[in-house]
C-alpha cells in the first residue's frame, strides 16, 4: 500500500529559483497529507534557490542538496540515492501541480501498481500564448499522434522525466538515468522494459509544464530530440518505429511540394495547406483563441522541421 510518506519528489534545478517557488506553492496547495518528501538538487547553479526553500520548510518536508553541475539525469540519480521514500516522482522545476495530483497517483498505484509511470503535460491558464501553442504542438493527436498522453497509448507509454514515477526497486536495478541528454528518460524506460518491468500512463496525473521558451529555443530543443531518437534506435533496435521518420518525410515532402507548385502542380502543396488549416482549427477549438491557433501552426512547423532535420542528420 503506497502512502504519501512513501513518496519522494525528486526535482533537479539549475538557476531557476522562481520556478521552484511556483512548484512548491502548488505542492503546498495539493490535497491530502503533506507527509511526502521533496528532494531538491541544486545542480551547480549560480543563482541558488535555497532562500526560496527556507520559506517553505515549516509547511513541507524538503531536503535541499547542492552539488557541482553534472546535468539533469545525474542530478536525479543523486537525489534518488539520498531520498528516504521507496517510490520516486521526478519533476522538472518548470512544472506546476494540480491540487489532485498526488492523490490521483497514489490511488492509481494502489489499484494497479507499476514500477514506472508517466503523466501528460497540460497548459495552465496563466501560460503565454506561445507556451500554449507549443503545448498544443507537443501534445495534440494531429501532431504527435497523442503519444505524450493518450488513453490509446496507455500501456505503450514512454514516461518523460518532467513527470515520471519510478520505484526504488526499479531505480536500483537499472542504475537510474544514463549519460545521454536529452533522451535519458526514454533510454531508462527502454532498459526497464528489457528487464521485464512495465510502464503505464496515468492520464489524470497531468502537470502544467511551463516551458520558458522562445521559437529559437524550441527549434534547438526538438532538433536535439530528433538527433537523440536516432541514437536510441541504434542503442535499442527493437524500439524503432516507422513513425519516427514522419517529421523527416514531412519536410522533404514540403520541399517537393514547393518545387512542384512552381512547375504547375498544386495538389501536394494544397494538402499541406489543408493540414495546417486543421492545426489552426483544432488549436482554436481547444484554446478558444484564434491567435493561439495561428501560433500553433508556427509551432508545428518548427517542431517538424527541427525534429526531422535532427533525426535525418543523426542517421546519416
Amino acid at each position: 500500500m503506497i502512502k504519501p510518506e512513501n513518496i519522494s519528489f525528486i526535482i533537479p534545478v539549475y538557476n531557476r529559483p522562481e520556478e521552484i517557488r511556483e512548484l512548491l506553492e502548488s505542492m503546498h496547495a495539493m490535497e491530502g497529507p503533506k507527509s511526502f518528501e521533496i528532494v531538491i538538487v541544486e545542480d551547480g547553479s549560480d543563482i541558488s534557490c535555497e532562500p526560496i526553500i527556507q520559506a517553505f520548510k515549516e509547511e513541507l518536508q524538503i531536503k535541499y542538496l547542492s552539488k557541482p553541475n553534472s546535468g539533469p539525469g545525474n542530478s536525479r540519480n543523486y537525489g534518488m540515492k539520498r531520498a528516504k521514500g521507496n517510490y520516486f516522482i521526478i519533476l522538472d522545476s518548470d512544472c506546476i501541480l494540480p491540487k489532485h495530483y498526488l492523490i490521483t497517483v497514489i490511488d492509481e498505484l494502489n489499484s494497479d501498481f507499476v514500477h514506472c509511470f508517466g503523466g501528460p503535460d497540460a497548459a495552465h491558464e496563466s501560460f503565454s500564448r506561445i507556451q500554449k501553442a507549443i503545448d498544443f504542438s507537443m501534445t495534440s493527436f494531429i501532431t504527435t499522434g497523442g503519444i505524450r498522453g493518450s488513453e490509446r497509448s496507455k500501456r505503450s507509454f514512454q514516461p518523460r522525466s518532467f513527470n515520471m514515477g519510478l520505484s526504488k526497486e526499479a531505480f536500483e536495478m537499472s542504475g537510474g538515468f544514463g549519460v545521454i541528454h536529452p533522451g535519458e528518460d526514454p533510454d531508462l524506460v527502454l532498459r526497464l522494459e528489457k528487464a521485464g518491468y512495465t510502464t503505464q500512463l496515468i492520464s489524470k496525473a497531468y502537470v502544467y509544464h511551463k516551458r520558458r521558451i522562445s521559437w529559437s529555443k524550441f527549434y534547438h530543443q526538438v532538433y536535439k530530440f530528433g538527433m537523440v531518437r536516432a541514437i536510441l534506435n541504434r542503442w535499442h533496435p527493437k524500439s524503432k518505429r516507422l513513425t519516427y521518420w514522419f517529421p523527416t518525410v514531412f519536410i522533404l515532402g514540403l520541399v517537393v511540394a514547393i518545387a512542384a507548385f512552381f512547375m504547375g502542380y498544386q495538389l501536394l502543396l494544397t494538402l499541406y495547406g489543408l493540414y495546417f488549416l486543421l492545426v489552426l482549427l483544432f488549436s482554436w477549438n481547444k484554446t478558444g483563441n484564434i491567435y493561439i491557433g495561428v501560433l500553433s501552426m508556427v509551432a508545428v512547423f518548427i517542431q517538424f522541421v527541427g525534429y526531422g532535420t535532427g533525426f535525418l542528420r543523426s542517421n546519416m
